[in-house]
């Protein structure tokens, strides 16, 4: 029996997804460490849960510390310690050192945190990703401007899931970013080379140093592209071969760019580029799973509880490669304008057409507030034996339904 504590600041749903999964192991006591009191516990969660312990801040690796210690006092020993979130990894990773707990380091956890580091890691090591810089004023980020040309992509140095990422097309852009962001010395700004091509993940899982699993999705359009213009319906195809020559590159530099940036065991979520030369760029590194549905659409494909085989891998360093059975794909739906949902259309005639691919779907409904995410209002996942009907499914579905929003006088 292990005794694990899982840190979930926030117990959103899609979080305690990840956290059910891992209360549900048969060989874990599980304890949760969170800003939320034991009475907002979800109770189908709370009666699985071995232990729960409150904090003010469940990013401070101080206060993951000491609510793990305490954990330990009643519970016994902590032997494992984890989290979901991107931004929790180097605050888990220097809890860990503080308590002697197994788990991915420091050094290894900021490689992964920190974008500017991580592409510093990268280059050294010959894998190819974006040129970079870390500005500190706007005399180095017109600079950079200067050398690399334009579009730039402007993002914080320890981003998650594309958020406060910018496309900028010219000095006018750029100059409208240092005003609105300006970088310092205590809080500098990234500027990459903006890549292009066809943009992808790579997820993969480490044992040992070695990949010994992996999976690709495509992404249609590219996220940034999504962020710049909000009325895109956008999807996410997990194909079923993943033998397309369009695949081959990152074979090599993937397992490559894990390496270079020290991970060693552990499930990590890559973005990367397949240039128009057919040539491959590393864009970013995560140490977590993924998110937009991914993990479950990575259930579907394989025909598996991927939030509990994510749990397994980090709690018990069990993993067995699943077979991929299925292709299957995400439609995210997203409203035109701003306000709250009036009306989705489409909707009836598609589920006639498509209802037999839906594995899941969470429709925008009437009165429902305008998302600020990516994600949009709602989604719709398909799922077939064959990647060309789940291709075809995703277009016919961004393609047939609208969103329509209305503003709220």
């Amino acid at each position: 029996m292990v005794t694990a504590a899982f840190v979930a600041p926030f117990l959103l749903p899609a979080t305690v997804r990840f956290v059910a999964a891992a209360a549900a192991l048969p060989d874990v006591r599980l304890a949760v460490v969170t800003t939320s009191p034991a009475e907002q516990v979800p109770d189908e969660l709370a009666r699985h849960l071995a232990g729960h312990w409150r904090v003010d801040d469940a990013l401070d690796p101080g206060q993951i510390a000491a609510a793990v210690a305490g954990l330990s006092g009643q519970l016994g020993r902590v032997e494992r310690l984890v989290g979901a979130l991107e931004q929790l990894q180097v605050p888990l990773a220097h809890a860990r050192r503080a308590l002697g707990i197994p788990g991915m380091d420091v050094e290894t956890a900021r490689n992964v945190r920190d974008k500017s580091r991580m592409k510093e890691a990268l280059r050294a090591a010959g894998v190819p990703c974006a040129r970079h810089q870390l500005v500190t004023d706007p005399a180095e980020a017109i600079g950079f401007a200067e050398a690399v040309g334009f579009p730039l992509v402007a993002k914080p140095p320890a981003g998650a899931g594309a958020q406060a990422t910018y496309r900028l097309d010219d000095l006018g852009a750029l100059r409208s970013w240092l005003a609105a962001t300006p970088p310092r010395a205590d809080a500098p700004g990234l500027l990459e080379e903006f890549l292009v091509g066809d943009e992808h993940t790579f997820d993969s899982v480490t044992i040992g140093g070695r990949t010994v699993w992996a999976s690709i999705s495509d992404y249609l359009p590219p996220p940034l592209d999504v962020l710049r213009n909000p009325w895109i319906q956008w999807t996410v195809l997990l194909p079923r071969e993943l033998d397309d020559p369009r695949y081959a590159g990152i074979a090599e530099a993937g397992p490559a760019a894990l390496r270079a940036l020290g991970v060693h065991d552990g499930f990590t979520h890559m973005e990367w580029f397949r240039r128009p030369d057919g040539s491959v760029a590393v864009s970013e590194v995560g140490a977590r799973p993924p998110g937009a549905q991914l993990t479950s659409m990575l259930g579907y494909v394989h025909d598996v509880d991927f939030y509990r085989a994510w749990t397994e891998l980090v709690i018990l360093d069990r993993f067995d490669p699943p077979e991929r059975r299925y292709a299957a794909g995400t439609a995210y739906l997203r409203g035109q304008g701003r306000g709250r949902v009036r009306a989705v259309h489409g909707v009836e005639e598609l589920q006639r057409q498509l209802g037999h691919l839906v594995v899941e779907a969470r429709l925008p409904e009437p009165g429902q507030p305008a998302s600020s995410s990516y994600e949009g209002e709602g989604y719709v996942t398909v799922r077939h034996p064959e990647t060309e009907v789940v291709r075809d499914a995703l277009r016919r579905i961004v393609e047939g339904i609208r969103v329509a929003l209305v503003e709220i006088q």
